[in-house]
């Protein structure tokens, strides 16, 4: 399989910052071809590579006020293999987040979705927020987190994944948020899905059921948007001006967002 993403980010920078970008693809096993080229009208940038977790790899950038202008573009060939399973991890997304309150949905969560496990209680709880929660571009705040959405009843897609993962961490499952490239989503954007630690391996999951979950590729995966955010800065201000991400992938797949599907 061939999986082709971009991301095009134009970006007024009011004072100069720096500035973290999680837009390149993670590392994995598979063959990747990448460009990162961040410049100003007159001038490229240097890009310092920061690891992250789970293979993230976040971009650090010392940006001057004026024009800046993000372009990555990658292919890749092949899999990754099937997330690696650590101990620490089962402790670390068990517990609420920011986004996440899962201790605030605990008497919901059990009560909706009693004695469900496994394969199971993923597909409940993707069904259930799949049918309650309206997809709504802008209709949500960057503040917002699962209790809001359940509240609110709409969102985008980082809102969905909020709510599925808080709902499993409630039931005792370890949950995780994973920004991703997901050809064939509609809106195209960066995407944002849950995986959850069932049957002794991550599943990812998608409520909005926007974009096949087999030729997803992972970017950043952590506890909620805190971890897995595109862009985040310091020491100034900045406006995003216009942003474009495409992925494409050469074997389109179909998904009915039910059953264990290993974010590859």
């Amino acid at each position: 399989m061939l999986r082709s993403v971009a991301a095009h980010l134009s970006l007024d920078v009011h004072q100069p910052l720096e500035m973290l970008l999680a837009v390149a693809v993670a590392e994995g096993p598979f063959d990747r071809s990448e460009r990162l080229l961040v410049r100003t009208d007159d001038t490229v940038l240097d890009v310092e590579e920061i690891k992250l977790p789970h293979g993230g790899r976040m971009h650090r950038v010392l940006a001057p006020a004026g024009r800046v202008v993000v372009d990555y573009q990658a292919d890749v060939t092949g899999w990754a293999e099937p997330a690696p399973v650590e101990d620490v991890d089962l402790v670390e997304y068990r517990r609420p987040s920011r986004y996440a309150e899962s201790d605030r949905l605990l008497a919901f969560s059990r009560d909706q979705f009693a004695g469900l496990a496994g394969a199971a209680l993923l597909d409940a709880v993707v069904a259930w927020v799949s049918q309650h929660v309206r997809y709504v571009s802008g209709s949500s705040l960057p503040t917002d987190g699962a209790t809001d959405t359940l509240l609110k009843r709409r969102g985008v897609c980082r809102d969905f994944a909020h709510l599925v993962v808080a709902l499993l961490r409630a039931c005792d499952v370890p949950a995780r948020l994973a920004a991703v490239y997901a050809p064939g989503l509609r809106p195209m954007d960066f995407h944002a899905v849950a995986e959850a630690y069932v049957e002794g391996a991550w599943h990812v999951v998608d409520a909005t059921r926007l974009a096949p979950r087999p030729t997803m590729l992972r970017i950043a995966t952590g506890r909620d948007a805190t971890d897995t955010a595109f862009l985040s800065y310091y020491g100034g201000s900045l406006r995003l001006r216009s942003m474009t991400v495409t992925a494409v992938t050469d074997e389109p797949a179909e998904d009915d967002g039910t059953g264990l599907v290993a974010l590859r």
